[in-house]
C-alpha cells in the first residue's frame, strides 16, 4: 500500500464486527496464561503496538514508541559505551544539543560538533574512529539539509551508526532508512500526532535486533508513552498525509511571498531554488516540508514585533500542528547560534490568504 493508505489504516485492521477505528486500551496489566500476548504495559500493549506498526511501516523499519522525542533520543544515546565518540550538528533541536553538551562535559560522551549541512566537514569529523553520527535534516530552525546517504557511507566505513532526527520531514517526505540511516528519530509530538495535544516520541530502527534492544531499554528505564498519548498519535497519523499536503502547499506559497517582500532580508525554505540545500532536498525528499524561517530587520526588535503582532497565527513554541505558529528562536539564551532576527514559522492548514494577510500586516507594523 502507498503511504497515504498506510496512514489511514493506522496500524490496525479489524475483522468482521470489530471497530473500524483503532481502539484505546487503558489497562496497565493483563490476565496471565499460556496464550497471553500481553502482561504489563511497560513491555507492550495493543495501542502502543498499533502505533509502532504504522510508523515502522511508513519508515520502512521497526519502531519503538517513547514518552517523548527526548526520551527517544536518550534511548539511542544510552546504547553507547562511556566515552564513545559522537559527531553531531551545530544546528538542530535545542534539547538534543543540550543533552549532548551535558554528556560531553561530564565525559560520558566525546562529542564533536560540525556544520551538518557541510558534507565534507562532516565526513572529515567522522575521521577514522567514531561510534555514532547524529544528524538532523531538515534541521531546526534553519531548515538546512544534510546529505544522509553520504554521511551514512562515511559512518559505516568506520563502523559507526547513523541516527537521523527526521521530525521535520516525517516518513512521508523522506525515506531516511533507505538513504542509509540506522535509526530514524521522530518527535511524534509534532507532525505525526499533529494536533499539539500529545507528547510522544518514536525511534525506527533499520535492524530488527536494534529494535529489540531499544524496546528492552525503554522497559528498563520506564520511558513508556501513556495510552492516551499513543491513541492521540494514532488518530493524528490517520490524517498525516492530508495535513502535510496542505501545510506544505501553504509553506511553499508563504515562502514565495516572503521572498518577494521588501522588508524581509532572507527566507530559509528548501523549496526555494536559491536555498543552499535545494538541489539535495530535491533528490532525497519528496517534498520540502512546512517550516519556513525568515530574517527581518537588523536585530531582535523587528522579529519580536512580527511575533507579537500576529492574530490568526499564534506566537508559541513547538511546531507541526494544524495551527500556524511563529517564534523568534534566539529569544532563548541557549539558541545564540541562531540569528537574532530569525522568525520560524510552522505553517499549518488554515487558508493561505488568511495566513498571508495576518503575516503581511504584522510585518508592515514593524
Amino acid at each position: 500500500m502507498r503511504p497515504e493508505t498506510i496512514c489511514v489504516e493506522a496500524g490496525y485492521r479489524g475483522e468482521t464486527g470489530d471497530p473500524v477505528a483503532p481502539t484505546l486500551h487503558l489497562s496497565t496489566t493483563y490476565h496471565q496464561g499460556e496464550d497471553g500476548t500481553y502482561e504489563y504495559i511497560r513491555e507492550a500493549s495493543p495501542t502502543i503496538e498499533a502505533f509502532e506498526r504504522v510508523i515502522g511501516t511508513l519508515d520502512g523499519g521497526h519502531a519503538v514508541a517513547f514518552a517523548s522525542g527526548m526520551a527517544a533520543t536518550t534511548a539511542v544515546l544510552d546504547g553507547l559505551r562511556p566515552g564513545a565518540r559522537v559527531v553531531a550538528p551545530e544546528i538542530g533541536y535545542l534539547g538534543v544539543r543540550e543533552l549532548l553538551a551535558e554528556r560531553n562535559e561530564t565525559g560520558l560522551l566525546d562529542v564533536t560538533v560540525v556544520d551538518g549541512t557541510d558534507t565534507g566537514a562532516t565526513v572529515a569529523a567522522i575521521g577514522e574512529s567514531c561510534d555514532l553520527v547524529w544528524a538532523e535534516t531538515p534541521n531546526n530552525p534553519m531548515v538546512g539539509i544534510t546529505d544522509v546517504a553520504a554521511v551514512a557511507a562515511a559512518a559505516h566505513d568506520v563502523g559507526a551508526k547513523l541516527a537521523v532526527d527526521a521530525t521535520l520531514a516525517t516518513p512521508l517526505l523522506q525515506r531516511t532508512l533507505e538513504l542509509g540511516a540506522d535509526y530514524t528519530v521522530h518527535s511524534a509530538t509534532k507532525y505525526l500526532a499533529g494536533h499539539a495535544d500529545s507528547l510522544l516520541g518514536v525511534v525506527v530502527a533499520k535492524d530488527a535486533a536494534d529494535r529489540e534492544v531499544l524496546a528492552a531499554r525503554r522497559n528498563s528505564t520506564g520511558a513508556v508513552p501513556g495510552p492516551f498519548e499513543v491513541y492521540l498519535g494514532l488518530r493524528g497519523v490517520r490524517t498525516l498525509a492530508l495535513r502535510m499536503e496542505r501545510s506544505q502547499a501553504n509553506a511553499a506559497e508563504l515562502a514565495r511571498r516572503l521572498d518577494e517582500h521588501p522588508a524581509v532580508n532572507r527566507v530559509l525554505y528548501p523549496g526555494l531554488p536559491d536555498h543552499p540545500g535545494h538541489e539535495l532536498a530535491s533528490r532525497q525528499m519528496t517534498g520540502f516540508g512546512a517550516i519556513v524561517s525568515f530574517e527581518i530587520g537588523e536585530g531582535a526588535e523587528a522579529a519580536d514585533a512580527v511575533c507579537a503582532g500576529v492574530r490568526v497565527i499564534s506566537n508559541a513554541t513547538s511546531l507541526g500542528g494544524v495551527e500556524t505558529l511563529v517564534e523568534r528562536r534566539a529569544r532563548y539564551p541557549e539558541e545564540a547560534i541562531v540569528p537574532d532576527n530569525l522568525v520560524r514559522v510552522s505553517v499549518g492548514i488554515e487558508h493561505i490568504e488568511d495566513l498571508w494577510a495576518d503575516l503581511e500586516r504584522a510585518i508592515a507594523a514593524t
